[in-house]
């Protein structure tokens, strides 16, 4: 035994395991103790069965309040301004995304128990339950952060643990364009739409930028107008002298005081709005905001999930089923209320608005979406469709 050391017990009995942490927890819930470094450092003397040298109880500080505060191992990562994604695949395998693709990281975890215990403390911060009888939570943290997690063995190769980074969106189209992101007559394009007060959908995949142009867009609106956002989660932080916020709530762990989206969608109607703006349409609210733009508020918008500018029409279709409103009547309120689909896609560590489409019905009463701005360049019958759509608002199309 070394000089100085005397009575400093062997290393597996300071090792921080499951039960430690929980008893330490225990002892600051009893003390009504935050978990500072001050608190922590008492309640693990009280815990530990040997002495311990000074560097050794640093690191079990640091190791407890890994555990018990915050995003624990994954903290450094999310605090990165260009991460947008970090998934935990296992104890041994986290990886961020920080716009250009899935990164393996060094980031490790000491057990499957560890991955839990932060899966089930981040749920409880948002005021979910995941435990056995719920194993899968999707909530929004306190610092905006959206969580989704699945426990093992229902995620069978251990527990599954995704944050997503959402950030307040502040760009408006100038930026957009300089950086590629608007090529060819598509920002002249998208600047008319706005101007004309075309209804317009954002459509594109997970991360593709839909929620980045939707808040430029919102940023180039007029001054005057009053521009009401409903979103599930706060992102968009538009430009806009006057733009009103609200943000959907899910329910607690009781099971209740959850404030739906299309509860929403219907409060935004009577707050005198000249544009309504749903942040994402996957739900029940798109019947609510079809019947919200065919009230006489022009300019609204909204973004979908959707594999092409062409597929928009089924899956405004298929949401409006699941919410009971027949095909034709689907149909019906969306040819009425949105004029324009601006598409979006990721070609690698780009986001680019491939295809604006007009929205047309057909003889058989279906809406189709007819391609009129592709890649920048302008594609007939559409660019002559849009062009008319914008002459009877009096704007000119920019080709």
């Amino acid at each position: 035994m070394s000089p100085g050391r005397a009575g400093v017990g062997p290393p597996d009995a300071t090792a921080l395991t499951e039960g430690m942490v929980e008893r330490v927890q225990r002892r600051l819930v009893q003390e009504r103790a935050d978990p500072t470094s001050t608190a922590v450092a008492r309640a693990l003397r009280a815990e530990l069965p040997v002495l311990v040298s000074d560097a050794e109880m640093v690191g079990l500080i640091r190791g407890v309040q890994r555990e018990l505060v915050g995003t624990g191992p994954l903290a450094d990562l999310l605090a990165d301004p260009a991460t947008t994604d970090v998934v935990v695949n296992g104890p041994r395998d986290v990886r961020v995304d920080r716009g250009n693709g899935w990164e393996a990281t060094t980031v490790t975890f000491a057990d499957e128990a560890a991955v839990q215990r932060l899966a089930r403390r981040l749920a409880a911060t948002a005021g979910r339950r995941l435990d056995d009888a719920r194993p899968f939570v999707d909530a929004q943290l306190p610092d905006g952060a959206r969580l989704h997690a699945v426990l093992a063995p229902v995620a069978t190769g251990g527990t599954c643990l995704s944050l997503r980074v959402l950030r307040p969106v502040r760009h408006d189209l100038t930026t957009l364009e300089r950086s590629g992101g608007l090529p060819g007559v598509t920002a002249p394009a998208i600047a008319a739409i706005v101007r004309a007060r075309l209804a317009f959908l954002v459509s594109g995949g997970t991360g593709s930028g839909k929620t980045t142009l939707l808040g430029a867009m919102i940023g180039s609106v007029a001054p005057a107008d009053r521009v009401v956002v409903v979103e599930d989660a706060a992102e968009l932080a538009p430009p806009h002298p006057h733009v009103l916020h609200m943000v959907a709530r899910p329910a607690n762990v009781e099971g209740v005081g959850a404030v739906l989206l299309r509860d929403l969608v219907r409060q935004a109607l009577r707050m005198r709005p000249d544009r309504i703006v749903v942040g994402e349409v996957r739900g029940d609210e798109v019947v609510d905001l079809l019947a919200a733009l065919n009230t006489g508020h022009e300019g609204g918008a909204g973004t979908v999930h959707a594999n092409t500018a062409a597929d928009v029409p089924q899956r405004i279709e298929a949401l409006a089923a699941a919410a009971g409103l027949p095909r034709a009547a689907a149909h019906a309120q969306l040819g009425a209320a949105v004029q324009v689909v601006l598409h979006l896609t990721r070609r690698g560590s780009r986001r680019v608005l491939g295809e604006i489409a007009v929205l047309q019905r057909d003889a058989d009463g279906l809406v189709t979406a007819r391609p009129a701005v592709v890649d920048g360049l302008p594609v007939e019958p559409g660019a002559s469709l849009l062009a008319a759509v914008l002459r009877q608002r009096e704007v000119a199309a920019p080709w």
